[in-house]
């Protein structure tokens, strides 16, 4: 019966925590009711406005991420609470200071960066390994989509290198740091303007370049357009590039890299 029940819930190959569930039954440790409701909910728990994928995790190697934007507080709220019962690490995206303010009312080991609007909730220890992602801004107003990317990386278990505003308006300092630049597994180039950054770096590193345009520019930048097209328009090898100010899938991305 539990088998069957399990086979209905779980489609891909028997990871190690539902190895434990089993054999715990088996054991008598745990009874037929008790695993019945840990595995209830493992392919996704269904909240009506929101299906949360627990699964995700034991598919892809990452957990669900919160993507804030358009969401209620309240939805965040409860997608947040169900979540957190699994004890996994919470990362939320494109959250509000007044939306953390509370979240950490009710969960106060949450942590806020401002700048990336990211909302962290962690629940298990984090490994990082020794090879490192270098985050590239060309200004100091990318700053912001740079800090989403680093804190992605962060929480799905990699060092991070920031080495921010160093544009090529003054590409003297890119060169300062090109050493610590080409030091990461992979490197992620974020530039609004006319985003040349990503093609500079392109002809001066042997590591794959992740580039993220941004909205920062003037009415020609076209809210990020100009540097999306100039990314992919690149002539320089090695470059791909994600969408506008999507620091967190190049982070995603990057700690794919990273991590092979």
């Amino acid at each position: 019966m539990l088998v069957a029940i399990f086979m209905s819930y779980c489609y891909i190959m028997i990871p190690e925590e539902i190895k434990k569930i089993l054999e715990e039954v088996k054991e008598g440790k745990s009874s037929v009711e008790l695993a019945m409701d840990k595995l209830r909910d493992l392919p996704f728990e269904d909240l009506g406005f929101a299906k949360i994928d627990h699964h995700r995790e034991l598919r892809t190697g990452y957990p669900e991420v919160i993507f804030c934007m358009g969401k209620t507080s309240d939805q965040v709220m409860q997608i947040i609470a169900q979540m957190v019962k699994k004890g996994n690490n919470i990362l939320a995206t494109r959250a509000t200071p007044e939306l953390f303010s509370m979240v950490s009312s009710q969960f106060p080991s949450s942590t806020y960066n401002a700048l990336a609007k990211t909302i962290i909730i962690q629940q298990k220890k984090i490994d990082i390994p020794s090879s490192y992602i270098s985050i590239v801004t060309a200004g100091t107003a990318d700053i912001p989509v740079g800090e989403e990317a680093a804190v992605t990386a962060e929480i799905f278990g990699n060092r991070v290198e920031r080495i921010f505003d160093v544009g090529v308006a003054g590409i003297h300092r890119l060169y300062q740091r090109l050493d610590l630049i080409r030091g990461g597994k992979v490197i992620i180039a974020i530039a609004g303007m006319e985003g040349a950054l990503a093609s500079v770096l392109g002809g001066l590193v042997n590591k794959p370049i992740i580039a993220v345009p941004t909205s920062v520019g003037y009415g020609a930048n076209f809210q990020g357009l100009s540097a999306l097209l100039t990314m992919l328009n690149s002539c320089s090898a090695g470059v791909s590039v994600v969408n506008i100010d999507n620091g967190f899938g190049a982070g995603y991305i990057a700690s794919m890299i990273n991590k092979m």
